[in-house]
């Protein structure tokens, strides 16, 4: 078995570390942030189904596992039924056949502006107990997280056989990428008034509106500003939030605000998977989810562990 260093500790490289140790690998994990501090902490944590073939047959890995995962206790994964609506088409959403099940609305029951929606059921995944969860499934596989920066994957290639390059945004740097961009997501969490279904839309703006219910705390979205690295939240953008989601939930109106969140997505055209070899190692690429990292997350570890080998 390899000798394996993950870079990253966000959801990707935490779920790859974890099948490659279970695999029985010799695997060390090093990342700048911890996992609870990346950005896949402030995920809204909604399972999605992929946008090409790739992404379609990852994410239907991910699906079978987080099914599992459903109310084991610890790990923060829940079956939740929801609304999903777009105001981009006005036939059914591509992706709602790959859905185990749902519901087309009719034009009565969508909100104003929407021109398709459905009701679904999918997991939902609160992730700071997730994270922690795949930490403590690490450690049971003998893998402890090492704070440090990477700034050289050629020279990581020295310390180990195989490098798997899990880096989120700083991945555009490590692999000197220029398709890797931020795409800054706020959010605003609240107490939940009893809200016990998600709400999320799929629209041409930039602000959109979202609620995904985590037992007693609701998280809402949402932005999605393409090249926004600004890591602190804007409290007009929080306050546009809580309108759209009023408007959407009345329920929402007058909500105790818990926190305000922001993480910066690593978008890119397509999801980087592949293998570079040296004549010292190889390299695993493995970033570029943007907001599908979770829903991902299984699909390509798996992935990762082929490439591997």
């Amino acid at each position: 078995m390899s000798d394996v260093l993950v870079v990253g500790a966000g959801v990707i490289g935490l779920t790859a570390a974890v099948c490659l140790a279970e695999a029985g690998h010799d695997v060390r994990v090093r990342a700048e942030l911890l996992p609870e501090e990346t950005t896949s902490a402030v995920a809204s944590g909604l399972w999605t189904p992929g946008a090409d073939v790739r992404e379609l047959a990852w994410s239907r890995v991910t699906y079978d596992e987080l099914m599992r995962l459903d109310g084991v206790a610890g790990t923060g994964v829940h079956v939740e039924a929801g609304l999903e609506v777009s105001d981009l088409t006005d036939g059914p959403l591509e992706w709602a056949a790959d859905l185990p099940e749902y519901r087309l609305l009719t034009a009565a029951e969508l909100p104003p502006g929407m021109r398709t929606g459905l009701w679904t059921r999918a997991p939902m995944i609160d992730l700071p107990p997730y994270l922690r969860y795949l930490t403590r499934r690490l450690a049971t596989a003998g893998t402890e997280i090492e704070r440090a920066v990477v700034r050289d994957l050629r020279a990581a290639v020295a310390e180990a056989e195989v490098v798997v390059h899990c880096a989120g945004l700083a991945a555009g740097g490590l692999a000197g990428d220029p398709d890797v961009v931020p795409v800054r997501g706020q959010h605003v969490v609240v107490r939940n008034p009893g809200i016990g279904h998600f709400y999320i839309e799929a629209v041409a703006d930039a602000d959109w509106t979202g609620f995904f219910p985590h037992g007693d705390r609701l998280v809402l979205a949402g932005t999605s500003h393409l090249g926004d690295r600004n890591p602190e939240p804007d409290p007009v953008v929080a306050r546009g939030i809580l309108d759209r989601c009023a408007r959407a939930e009345p329920r929402l109106a007058g909500a105790e605000v818990l926190a305000h969140q922001v993480g910066l997505r690593p978008a890119r055209p397509a999801v980087r998977l592949d293998v570079e070899t040296y004549a010292s190692g190889r390299i695993v690429h493995c970033y570029g989810h943007g907001g599908s990292g979770v829903s991902l997350s299984w699909g390509c570890a798996r992935e990762v562990v082929r490439l591997v080998g």
